[in-house]
């Protein structure tokens, strides 16, 4: 299995497989497609990173960089069967590794109060709040969050 969570597999993921775990949330009415997720993860440098349990994607975490030299983790989930084992947490770990590989000044994400759960996993993790976003369509405004990486040392 991986390092990363001894249960289950962490891997390189494509986008029907994410769109495959994006149908199976309760959380999203409107599940992104492989091609809305292309739309935004089909660039150099993107990340996206499933687990899978059994040889099928249950969670994914997926970002992409962005022209500042900072890396946007721009979607994420965890299937409902198997929440509350680390997952989310793992798939975080690995691609803050490999952002941080990779030379980027930090991550940036965003997330809203309705998701506490990641909210939580977020502050846990040393990402802090760096602004809020009102959405004009809903209650609930984004919660912007950052997360700078020290610069490396020679």
């Amino acid at each position: 299995m991986s390092p990363m969570h001894p249960d289950y597999l962490i891997r390189d993921g494509s986008l029907e497989e994410i769109a495959s775990v994006e149908r199976t949330i309760p959380e999203f009415p409107r599940p992104k497609s492989a091609d809305q997720l292309a739309a935004r993860l089909g660039v150099p440098g993107a990340l996206l990173k499933v687990a899978c349990a059994d040889g099928r994607p249950v969670a994914y975490k997926a970002g992409y960089p962005l022209p500042d030299g900072w890396f946007y983790s721009w979607t994420g989930a965890v299937q409902p069967a198997h929440r509350r084992r680390g997952l989310a947490l793992a798939l975080l770990q690995e691609q803050e590794r490999l952002v941080r590989e990779a030379g980027y000044a930090g991550i940036r994400v965003k997330s809203r109060n309705g998701f506490p759960s990641m909210l939580q996993l977020l502050i846990g993790q040393g990402y802090r709040i760096v602004d809020l976003e009102p959405v004009p369509s809903a209650a609930d405004p984004k919660i912007h969050f950052a997360k700078p990486f020290p610069p490396s040392t020679p």
